[in-house]
């Protein structure tokens, strides 16, 4: 009976069995010993299950003596064996056909389990990145063409009406007060600098004072009591042998030191007081007229009807090689100090950096610029605190290629919010000035969180 049991099994096998075991007999000539053997494992248990399925009792529901199935289908066979053992047949009977037959196309490895390949992946994080900074190095480009660029037609306009400005002011100061001893006035700013973005609204008149140089003294702030670097106080010296009245500058005098306040007092009462603005904006066909408190010395022109400029009054002087500027400190206990100027060293070298090697500083500066004068959260950001920024970039990487534009504005951003970590970013010319010392701990709060915030979607502000 086992006989015939085992005869019965083997012609209801339909010739599949026999076909397993011509292809496990000559797996290890046509596979090799390590094909061979997943070979015949995977098909071992593919053979398993089938005779399972076809030795299934007539009725599996059928309980055994501990009232569970004697036999229970695994759960993702049909309700019918009949139907799954013809299903398995087919499919074994596709694999078995679809093996090649050829040695010389079989590779042993692709029967081997899978390894991950590290570097397969890292190169497809590499590439993703490589995406998004080009996806940012285009959108960089195009908010420079859309917001940042200003046409060259307005910034001629603005530069124009503020030339004409400064010739009508000096007439008038060598006129009404001919004795006041003054150099040159000159215009100045980042619209002369080609660094002005968005639009083309503002720009500084420089004054220069005459000191006599035996007579005043330049003291650095870090010196003194206050202990301020960036900051200076002039001196009124040898009042023994030249008493108070010997330099035309002793009336601004307060305490032994020339005071800022009481020089740009001097102005205001000269430019906000005695000058016929109206008059003279409508023989130049402007509209002029002093800002409205709290801007001091400074004017507010309209040379076109949708155009508007803002002129900053501001008295200069040059003592050695230092040069100060009325600018007093935010806080008003500091309104005895003058300003040190670095404004037009930090330019020259920015400018002189790009000239030699044809770089996207100056550009990527005038992006960060417009980015903070759009966007309110961002707007106690000065140009100086951002050209520095840059200078110290440009000390850590030497690729300022057109290329690289996104990788140096993410970089930019990450170390501007660094700065803002520690609350020092150090002057890039003289180190020991801290361009952040007159913000408030909230202002450095608020700036580097709207930055941080920024670094996953920096797209983000370029929509501003």
């Amino acid at each position: 009976m086992a006989g015939a049991g085992e005869r019965k099994g083997k012609k209801d096998d339909n010739g599949i069995g026999t076909a397993i075991d011509f292809v496990l007999s000559n797996a290890r000539l046509v596979l090799g010993v390590g094909g061979a053997a997943m070979l015949g494992i995977a098909t071992l248990a593919v053979k398993r299950m089938y005779d399972r399925a076809i030795s299934a009792p007539s009725s599996p529901t059928r309980l055994s003596q501990s009232g569970k199935r004697s036999w229970e289908e695994p759960n993702w066979l049909g309700s019918s064996s009949r139907l799954l053992s013809q299903d398995m047949k087919t499919s074994l009977s596709r694999s078995l056909q679809t093996l090649p037959t050829d040695p010389s196309a079989l590779d042993a490895d692709a029967f081997r389990p899978a390894k991950a390949k590290p570097s397969a992946k890292r190169s497809q994080v590499e590439l993703k990145e490589s995406h998004l900074r080009l996806s940012l190095q285009e959108k960089l480009f195009a908010y420079y063409r859309r917001k940042v660029a200003i046409p060259a037609e307005e910034q001629a306009r603005a530069k124009q009406a503020a030339v004409d400005i400064c010739a009508e002011l000096r007439s008038f100061l060598r006129a009404k007060l001919p004795d006041m001893p003054l150099r040159d006035m000159y215009l100045s700013g980042s619209l002369y600098d080609d660094l002005q973005v968005v639009t083309a609204d503002h720009i500084q008149l420089i004054v220069p004072l005459v000191l006599e140089q035996n007579l005043w003294s330049c003291i650095p702030g870090e010196d003194t009591i206050m202990n301020i670097p960036g900051f200076c106080l002039v001196r009124r010296e040898n009042p023994e042998y030249f008493p108070r009245g010997s330099s035309y500058w002793d009336r601004c005098v307060v305490g032994g030191y020339l005071s800022p306040k009481a020089v740009a007092d001097t102005f205001e009462k000269v430019v906000a007081g005695s000058i016929n603005w109206p008059a003279i904006g409508s023989l130049l066909d402007y509209v002029i007229r002093p800002a409205a408190p709290p801007e001091t010395l400074t004017l507010e022109v309209q040379y076109e009807p949708e155009r508007h400029l803002l002129i900053d009054f501001l008295p200069s002087l040059t003592l050695g090689d230092t040069i100060l500027v009325a600018k007093s400190h935010r806080l008003s206990q500091y309104d005895n100090l003058w300003r040190l100027s670095l404004r037009p060293a930090e330019t020259a070298r920015l400018r002189a950096l790009d000239q030699g090697d044809s770089g996207c500083r100056c550009l990527c500066l005038k992006i960060l610029k417009a980015v903070c004068k759009s966007n309110p959260a961002l707007g106690r950001l000065t140009a100086s605190q951002l050209t520095n920024v840059i200078l110290h970039l440009a000390q850590e990487e030497s690729d300022w290629s057109q290329d690289v534009l996104a990788d140096r504005f993410l970089q930019a951003l990450k170390g501007l919010i660094g700065y803002l970590e520690a609350g020092v970013l150090p002057s890039a010319l003289n180190p020991k000035v801290n361009l952040f010392s007159e913000l408030t701990p909230e202002e450095v709060d608020e700036l580097g969180y709207t930055l941080y915030s920024s670094l996953s979607e920096p797209q983000v502000l370029l929509q501003t």
